[in-house]
């Protein structure tokens, strides 16, 4: 890991939070992905009868900050939908991502693009294996300078290779996403009856995509993002989170 990724990325930084601040409003997304999103279902634990949420619900940028976040499925996967919702999400509020990948992964410029984010705005770093990028997150963070780190794991089995954050820079994550009031929410492959990265996980969420019923309008089918929260150190696992959402032409 290069000695001077600290300052490019408080350079980063800087410069992306400059850009948002200078826009002085919230972005409008383009037509795309995003802009179909309705919410149609936020279900509590179980034994809980469905109500309406509090007024900070149990997934989001407010909800992740200060925590070490796992966002982790296998088969029809909705990992990546989730992760640039939240990207959205922070840009939308000024605040800078970085998104640390793995040199095998990443996710598809043009779609999130039309999804609302701004490529411009967001900081990628590329890495060799999860110690690198577990490593380039904490010289993010102690930059004081982001909101947002996702560190995308892609198609890393943990559960099969028993790859695993070690929980000392667990800790450091932990303690810098306080610190600076950041969100951490790692990326991974996995079923959900696999063992979390490790024990300072704080929540940990399964998403996955399904077909949408066809709507009796004729519109577009589209598709639910549901999101199943496995482990949650503050509200319990169980609750659910679903959207709509509608996906490129030809889905």
């Amino acid at each position: 890991m290069s000695d001077d990724l600290f300052s490019k990325a408080k350079g980063v930084a800087a410069t992306a939070r400059g850009t948002w601040m200078q826009k002085g409003q919230r972005l409008q997304l383009p037509k795309g992905l995003q802009t179909s999103r309705q919410p149609v279902e936020l279900a509590g634990a179980p034994g809980e009868e469905g109500s309406a949420p509090a007024i900070e619900g149990p997934w989001g940028l407010e909800a992740l900050r200060g925590r070490l976040v796992e966002l982790s499925a296998r088969g029809a996967a909705a990992t990546l939908t989730a992760a640039i919702e939240l990207v959205v999400e922070a840009q939308q509020a000024a605040e800078p991502v970085a998104w640390v990948t793995l040199g095998n992964a990443t996710f598809f410029p043009p779609d999130a693009a039309a999804s609302g984010v701004d490529l411009a705005a967001l900081a990628v770093v590329r890495v060799h294996d999860a110690t690198a990028a577990a490593r380039a997150a904490e010289r993010l963070l102690r930059s004081g300078g982001f909101g947002l780190v996702v560190i995308d794991f892609g198609g890393e089995s943990f559960a099969q290779q028993g790859i695993e954050v070690p929980i000392a820079h667990q800790g450091r994550l932990v303690t810098l996403a306080q610190a600076h009031d950041a969100a951490v929410v790692c990326i991974t492959e996995k079923p959900g009856e696999a063992p979390s990265l490790g024990s300072l996980v704080s929540l940990r969420a399964e998403a996955v995509r399904l077909h949408a019923p066809e709507d009796k309008d004729g519109g577009e089918r589209g598709y639910h993002v549901t999101l199943r929260a496995l482990k949650d150190k503050r509200r319990g696992p169980g609750w659910t989170r679903t959207t709509k959402l509608r996906g490129p032409p030809g889905l």
